[in-house]
Formats: structure tokens, sequence, C-alpha cells
């Protein structure tokens, strides 16, 4: 019998579909990999903004953690919006319960349209307890701020910046750059397992429909983890694929903000 590569993602439900465990969904699938699901959230959104969180209780997260890797299992976990420190500790305690090491976190803090998605107390727990447990992390320019302590300006800052946030060397560091002005969009991957760093370059698109960004890419990188690549093949595969979905996204209109992008772009060649 043949055996799907599984990813299970652990992050906060978007009811307007573009990020969040839709996205994560929709990225893992059309990559290739079968995604199971963990809510730890479930936020009220659209292409507008964020109007509420509704936390999850703890001990349902946990247990549709466990339920998951329990019978399924994993061979990637990809981990996004974790609220509280409480959560994020328990997704941790979970995780080592099932020896789980092929994790790609997206250290989700704030939202396309800049609605806080994480406690304040959270971020030093995530920063110190789950950080340091992941394979990948996929910070974007004002996370990796968050998480370095310091301004981030240029792209000439990304290489340090991500080796900064490698926790001494044992955690491999995508740098994501659209956050910055550049024509060319160069996110910076630090593969601390080689210890090299590797550019992916895009040409800058200007389309609102950047809703999800984040989530999807995390969650290609995971998928593609998942199907057996090495870091820096699933870094490539999955900023390729995520550079296609913006493309392809900023033909469509959906809803009044910021929409998603393409996810199934493939399906449309």
């Amino acid at each position: 019998m043949k055996k799907y590569p599984v990813v299970l993602t652990i992050a906060g439900s978007d009811s307007g579909g573009g990020a969040g465990i839709q996205a994560d969904i929709k990225a893992i699938s059309a990559t290739g990999g079968y995604a199971a699901s963990a809510i730890t959230a479930v936020t009220v959104q659209n292409t507008l903004g964020v109007e509420d969180v509704h936390p999850v209780p703890i001990p349902v997260i946990s247990a549709q953690i466990a339920a998951v890797l329990g019978d399924i299992g994993a061979d990637a976990v990809k981990i996004g919006m974790l609220h509280s420190a409480e959560v994020v500790l328990a997704v941790k305690e979970q995780l080592q319960a099932f020896r789980i090491t092929n994790i790609v976190l997206d250290p989700v803090m704030v939202s396309t349209s800049g609605h806080r998605l994480i406690e304040d107390s959270a971020v030093k727990v995530l920063s110190e307890e789950l950080v340091p447990v992941a394979r990948v992390i996929t910070p974007n320019i004002p996370e990796a701020e968050i998480l370095a302590g310091e301004r981030i300006t240029s792209q000439a800052d990304l290489p340090r910046i991500a080796r900064t946030l490698s926790c001494g060397g044992r955690v491999s560091v995508l740098m994501k750059a659209g956050h910055l002005s550049d024509d060319e969009l160069v996110d910076v991957f630090y593969n601390a397992e080689a210890d090299n760093i590797l550019e992916l370059r895009s040409r800058r698109l200007s389309t609102p429909n950047t809703h999800g960004t984040g989530c999807t890419l995390s969650s290609a990188f995971a998928s593609f983890l998942a199907q057996g690549l090495s870091l820096d093949d699933a870094a490539r595969a999955a900023k390729d694929y995520i550079n296609s979905a913006i493309v392809s996204g900023a033909r469509y209109s959906i809803g009044h903000g910021h929409g998603p992008v393409d996810h199934f772009w493939a399906l449309h060649e």
C-alpha cells in the first residue's frame, strides 16, 4: 500500500479561508501532502481584517494533536498561530511526547491587516521554548525584529539576523523579505545543518492579494520536507510555489481588502 506524506498543521482557523489552518490545508494538499490539523483558535476575519479571536481550550488543542499523532502520525509538523504562553508549552509537550523533530515553525504574531495575534507574554516563551526545538522557522521582517530585539532596515541585514535567530546554529531560518521595499524580493535561507546561506529571488509584484502568504509558504516547506526533500531543495520548492501562487492570485478579485493567493494555481495552468 502507498503511504501519504503526512503534515500536521497546528494553527488558528481563518473564517475567510485565506490564511491560517485553511491556507495550510490548501498549500499542503496542492504540494502533494496529506494535511491533518489541530486548531488552536477560531478567528472572526475576512479580507478586511480580524474582528475577534476565540481561543480553543488547551486540553482540546492537546487532544487534537495526540489524536492525530497517535493514529496517523506525521512526517512533518507545521506550527502557526499560538496565541498564549500556555498554548506554546502545551504544543511543545505533545510534540516532545511523540518525538517529533521535523518541525516548521511560522512565528505568527501580527496579521496582514495589523491585528496582534499573540499575547506579549507568549513571545518570550515561544522564543525560548519552541524555537529551539524546531527544525526550521520562517519569520517575516516584523516577527524577526521582535525575536531578535533589533530593527531590520535593509536586505543586507537578513543573513546576519538569520544566524542570530538560529539558536547557535541549531535551527534553520527562512527570512522572508516581503516587508522590505527593494524591487527584487530576496528571501534568505540559513541552512543550519549545512551552515550555508541560500538566496531565494523573485520579482516583487504589486498586488493586494497577499493574505496568508506566510502560512502558505511555511506549509509548503513542511509538505516538501515530509516528502523527503533536503532543506535547500524544500526551501527552493516552497519559494517557487508561493511565488507562483502570488502571481496567479493577483489576477483574481475576492472580498474588499487583502485577498488570498491562489493555492491551486497549478490546476489553472
